[in-house]
């Protein structure tokens, strides 16, 4: 998704593989419109645009699945679809039988019972990419996002969204592991009181280090919520 209806345009978000689009307007190979699931606005290619439209009960649960063009796992792969792609189907055997075409195996797909620190885990070492939403490449409020939608929380798509409208506020001196820590256009998974996990632009990945570390970079005080789901 982009800030304006060209290729060279501001990337702003990320739709993903089956979600839901509102399309207000259309301007050449350009539409505008905004995510069902987080009411984000911003502009798509056209060519990205399906026609079908309605409720995917289904998510790539892996890292990435491999979407088959027949139900066999040697059969060729035509795309790898990643965390989060949102899938609708018939079950056949081992597989889904992909509404819009092709097989993913279930295992692929299995529903997650993990805390959300340990679903943002399967992003270690993703690319940091602004208004990236996947492992293919994520930013700070993207693996957020991903991390408590895999838990089926709701969760708003920026950081500073994020900041006013999740969970309950905690002192900084009080923090403890999963709770969100956020900074100035920043956010972060504690994995314990003193370990972050983010994905930035200072190390442009997903990586686990120490809070102190990024506290360091960004100043002291800089801190300006602790937020505990």
């Amino acid at each position: 998704m982009r800030s304006a209806g060209h290729a060279s345009a501001v990337a702003v978000s990320e739709l993903l593989w089956g979600e839901e689009f509102d399309l207000f307007d259309i301007s050449g190979d350009w539409g505008f419109g905004r995510t069902v699931y987080d009411q984000y606005t911003g502009w798509v290619s056209m060519a990205a645009l399906g026609n079908e439209a309605g409720h995917a009960p289904m998510a790539v649960t892996a890292r990435s699945a491999p979407l088959f063009a027949d139900p066999d796992i040697k059969a060729v792969v035509t795309i790898e679809l990643p965390f989060g792609a949102q899938i609708a189907g018939v079950e056949q055997g081992q597989f889904l039988s992909v509404s819009s075409g092709g097989f993913i195996h279930l295992r692929h797909l299995q529903p997650l019972t993990e805390t959300p620190l340990a679903i943002a885990r399967r992003f270690i070492g993703a690319p940091y990419l602004w208004g990236g939403r996947t492992p293919l490449g994520v930013d700070c409020s993207g693996l957020v996002q991903a991390a408590l939608r895999g838990c089926g929380i709701a969760c708003p798509r920026d950081s500073d969204q994020q900041r006013d409208m999740l969970g309950t506020a905690v002192d900084f001196a009080d923090r403890r592991g999963g709770d969100l820590v956020f900074f100035p256009g920043h956010v972060g998974i504690l994995v314990d009181a003193d370990t972050l996990f983010h994905a930035n632009a200072w190390w442009m990945a997903v990586v686990e280090e120490p809070l102190a570390d990024v506290i360091a970079r960004l100043g002291d005080g800089v801190v300006t919520a602790v937020r505990r789901i």
